[in-house]
């Protein structure tokens, strides 16, 4: 193994942690600000309201996230109305394609998990809220929202994970994340184990800092429990 190619190489490397870094923290960002919203209407009882959000979350968790990218990507250019609006200027840019795919597909699954754990919320807490006047909107801010999105931590951890994993085919659409760098230094010197081998290191650097810190925060709150 030579490690004189990835030292030599190191800046393009820390470059595409970086592209990596951001798209995904961006996407995860946007992706809580609609699963939020979209898990709490989930458990609404109107069907008008359920039935759009189930067809949004059956399709970006029934169908794989390169297949969603390669449609944002390659079939946005199709439609006329869009090539002639405004939105166009960002939708032939790969950084702004691979963003839109991450967040609508991250926004899926964390809608899920928030689902789930409003829906398993321990009745009596919601019992006592009621028994002291609160509306379904202050039961909802006070009580439902933080127990729930306490408990959902090692689920969303998962999912921030699986993100990060994921987010290796934006190299596919010509962006240089750590995946697109190793992909330019194999060309560079034909290494595919060296250059594969400094992109997987990083990953699992994302990996394991994402995961020291979720564990701090699941020990905070089982403290303040």
């Amino acid at each position: 193994m030579d490690f004189s190619i990835i030292i030599n190489e190191y800046q393009f490397y820390l470059d595409g942690l970086w592209t990596t870094t951001w798209l995904v923290t961006l996407s995860l960002l946007l992706g809580l600000l609609i699963a939020i919203p979209v898990g709490i209407f989930q458990n609404s009882e109107n069907r008008l309201i359920r039935f759009p959000i189930w067809v949004y979350m059956y399709f970006f968790r029934g169908s794989p996230l390169l297949v969603q990218l390669f449609i944002i990507y390659y079939g946005a250019a199709q439609f006329d109305w869009l090539r002639e609006s405004w939105m166009w200027y960002y939708f032939q840019e790969a950084w702004f394609c691979a963003l839109l795919a991450f967040t609508l597909n991250t926004g899926a699954y964390t809608a899920e998990i928030v689902r789930g754990v409003i829906a398993t919320m321990p009745e009596g807490e919601l019992e006592a809220a009621k028994a002291y006047g609160m509306s379904k909107w202050q039961t909802l801010r006070r009580i439902t929202l933080p127990n729930s999105l306490r408990r959902a931590l090692p689920a969303y951890s998962n999912e921030i994970i699986f993100m990060i994993h994921g987010s290796a085919i934006a190299g596919i659409v010509t962006i240089v994340d750590i995946t697109g760098a190793a992909r330019v230094v194999n060309a560079r010197y034909y290494a595919p184990f060296e250059a594969y081998f400094a992109a997987a290191l990083l990953y699992m650097c994302l990996t394991f800092t994402v995961i020291f810190a979720f564990k701090q925060w699941e020990k905070r709150y089982q403290i303040e429990k």
